[in-house]
């Protein structure tokens, strides 16, 4: 089923299609600092990522996307809330219309301009589409993007290459890339069980949420939102608010590290 973030085919209607979008362990929540959980027994949590397995860029006409070699455990998550390995799979962005919002998760009220989410699954299951059907099958790292007036120059290398999928179906190399290099200096995060935030919506996600985001500059976000979702023969239309509203939390707990 197409979907989308319009109003005839946006989170309002995704449930239609997918009735799990409904669901009770749905994404993204609010974090709010007074119904958060101190966790001692929280662990840090450590990315080992090989730059050589990156392999593409994309714009699929809903986000930009990189893409990572998964066939073996070369870029890897491990630690904080999670019982294993997990294989870095894809990374992609979530951005609004203009500065003042775009993430998906919003901390205590606020909404920040970005959110990096990068996508790791569980290699105990014998692939992708499997551990998707798990409750443990994948884990999200989420970073917020905030502007600001010291932008971190390593989203550079990512916004260099915005020209060359300008339309959607547009794909480019993507070779020699650490994404870790896009973590903020503090390590502490916020953890729950929930979902992906687009359609089918799959309740099998172990997030992880930074608390820090990272600075991005306006020119940088203005980037971003010079993609189009439309392919190359169409009506040029900017790809924005490519964010899914937040969902209610019911009774689960969000655990914190710090």
């Amino acid at each position: 089923y197409p979907w989308g973030y319009d109003s005839d085919n946006g989170p309002e209607q995704w449930h239609k299609n997918y009735p799990i979008a409904k669901g009770r362990h749905q994404s993204p929540i609010e974090i709010n600092n007074k119904e958060v959980h101190y966790d001692p027994s929280l662990l840090p949590w450590f990315a080992s990522y090989d730059p050589g397995a990156a392999k593409t860029i994309l714009n699929n006409g809903k986000t930009c996307r990189v893409v990572f070699d998964d066939s073996f455990d070369r870029s890897v998550l491990r630690g904080g809330p999670l019982p294993g390995v997990y294989r870095l799979r894809q990374l992609h962005f979530h951005w609004g219309s203009s500065d003042d919002h775009g993430s998906e998760h919003v901390v205590n009220g606020v909404r920040y301009a970005g959110e990096l989410h990068l996508l790791h699954w569980n290699p105990k299951y014998s692939n992708y589409l499997d551990a998707v059907r798990r409750t443990d099958g994948i884990a999200v790292l989420a970073i917020f993007l905030q502007v600001g007036e010291t932008p971190k120059p390593e989203m550079k290398r990512i916004l260099e290459e915005i020209n060359a999928i300008k339309t959607k179906g547009k794909e480019a190399p993507f070779p020699n890339f650490d994404p870790s290099i896009l973590f903020p200096k503090s390590h502490d995060y916020w953890t729950y069980h929930g979902s992906f935030t687009t359609p089918p919506c799959e309740e099998c996600i172990t997030w992880i949420i930074l608390r820090d985001p990272i600075i991005v500059s306006a020119d940088q976000m203005a980037k971003l939102r010079s993609l189009s979702k439309n392919a190359e023969n169409e009506p040029n239309l900017p790809l924005v608010d490519n964010w899914r509203p937040t969902q209610p939390r019911y009774f689960r707990m969000v655990s914190a590290s710090f």
